[in-house]
C-alpha cells in the first residue's frame, strides 16, 4: 500500500473508532455533575418487586467489605435490603424498625457491624450484618437534658477507630452525644440555640480524617452548612453551603459527598441534588444541581438545575467511586446508581 493510501486508510479507521466511542458514550445517556466528578445515571438499578420487597422512604446506604450495598428503609416488611453492585437483591431482613433512619457501618477487630437509628422508637441499635441486635441505647435521661423519651429523636451515628461513637439527635434537642464502645455516655455538645456552636437539624455526623487528625463533621441543615468540631466538641470550622439543605456527610478518600434534600430551603419540595466537596471543603460538583460558583472566595447560592431527584436523602460511594442515592418522600422509589464517567 502506498504511503498516501495508508494514511488515508488509517485516518478513516481512527475517525470511525472515535465516532463509535462517542456513540457508545452517548448511549449511556446524559452525564451529570461538573469538572472531573461526572456521572451517568441508572434509575433502574435498585428496582425490585414492590409486592415482595417494598420500600417506603429509602433513608441511607453503606457498602460492606464484601462489596455489598446495604439499604435501610422504614418499611417494616424488610427494613434492610442487601444488593450486589449490579443491583441484584442478595438478602433482606428487619421488621422492628418503623422509624429506621440512620445506617452506619462499624469495623471492630476484623468484623463489621451496623448502627441503626429509629426516630419512631427514639432508640439506637447496634446489630450484626445479619440483623441480630447486640446493643440498644435509649434516651440519655442521665444528661438531665430530656424530660421525656419523645424529645430524643436520633438520626445518625459516627464510629471512631477506638470504638467510641457519636449519636446525632438531629430531630430532637440537637445534641451530639459521645459514648464509649460499651455504650456509656461520656459527654455531649451542640444543642439547639442561637450561637454558632449550636445546631439546628443536626441530621448527620461523620468522622473526618482527611487531614490526619480526626474531627467530627456535623450537619446543620436549616442553616445550609456543615460544622466541623474537634473530638471534644469544640467548634473549629463552618462549611457554608448556601442554598443546600444537606443531609449526612459521607467521606470517601479526599472527597465529601452529601445528598441535598431540598434547595434553597426545606419549604421547597422535590428540589434536591447531590453535592461533592474536595479535601479543602470546596464544592467541585453538583449532580442535578447548579454549577458551583465562587466569587471572592465565597460560594454562591446553589439550587436544583435538573429534575433527576425529588428529595435525595443519602449517598453511598462504592469501592469503584460509583454513587448510590437513596430518596425520602419521593414516591417510594428504589435507589439510583451513578457510574463515574
Amino acid at each position: 500500500m502506498k504511503r498516501r493510501e495508508f494514511l488515508k486508510h488509517t485516518t478513516a479507521v481512527s475517525a470511525g473508532f472515535f465516532i463509535m466511542k462517542d456513540t457508545l458514550a452517548n448511549s449511556k445517556g446524559p452525564v451529570y455533575g461538573h469538572d472531573n466528578m461526572r456521572y451517568t445515571m441508572d434509575a433502574k438499578w435498585g428496582q425490585l418487586n414492590p409486592l415482595k420487597n417494598p420500600v417506603n422512604d429509602c433513608h441511607e446506604m453503606v457498602q460492606d467489605k464484601k462489596g455489598r450495598i446495604i439499604l435501610l428503609t422504614n418499611e417494616t416488611k424488610n427494613n434492610v435490603l442487601i444488593y450486589n453492585k449490579s443491583g441484584k437483591l442478595l438478602d433482606s431482613w428487619g421488621h422492628e424498625f418503623p422509624g429506621a433512619h440512620g445506617l452506619t457501618l462499624s469495623k471492630e477487630g476484623g468484623k463489621e457491624f451496623l448502627f441503626i437509628t429509629d426516630t419512631n422508637r427514639h432508640q439506637v441499635y447496634k446489630t450484626t450484618l445479619e440483623g441480630k441486635i447486640l446493643m440498644t441505647l435509649d434516651c440519655p435521661m442521665e444528661t438531665g437534658l430530656y424530660k421525656k423519651n419523645e424529645e430524643y429523636v436520633p438520626t445518625e451515628v459516627a464510629v471512631a477507630d477506638n470504638g467510641d461513637f457519636f449519636i446525632a439527635d438531629g430531630y430532637g434537642l440537637q445534641y451530639v452525644l459521645h459514648y464509649n464502645a460499651e455504650g456509656k455516655l461520656l459527654s455531649y455538645f451542640g444543642g439547639r440555640g442561637p450561637e454558632t456552636k449550636n445546631l439546628d437539624n443536626a441530621h448527620g455526623v461523620c468522622i473526618d480524617k482527611r487531614h490526619g487528625e480526626a474531627s467530627l463533621i456535623v450537619t446543620d441543615r436549616t442553616r445550609n452548612c456543615f460544622k466541623r468540631f474537634d473530638m471534644a466538641g469544640n467548634l473549629k470550622e463552618v462549611i457554608a453551603l448556601p442554598g443546600a439543605c444537606v443531609c449526612r456527610p459521607v467521606i470517601k478518600n479526599d472527597y465529601l459527598y452529601a445528598a441535598v434534600l431540598r434547595s434553597p430551603d426545606l419549604n421547597k419540595e422535590n428540589s434536591g441534588f447531590v453535592t461533592i466537596l474536595d479535601k479543602n471543603n470546596k464544592v467541585v460538583s453538583n449532580i442535578g444541581g447548579s454549577a458551583p460558583v465562587y466569587t471572592d472566595g465565597l460560594l454562591q447560592p446553589m439550587s436544583q438545575a435538573e429534575k433527576i431527584f425529588l428529595n435525595p436523602h443519602d449517598v453511598c460511594v462504592d469501592d469503584d467511586e460509583n454513587l448510590y442515592v437513596a430518596q425520602w418522600a419521593s414516591g417510594k422509589v428504589y435507589p439510583y446508581k451513578f457510574t463515574r464517567a
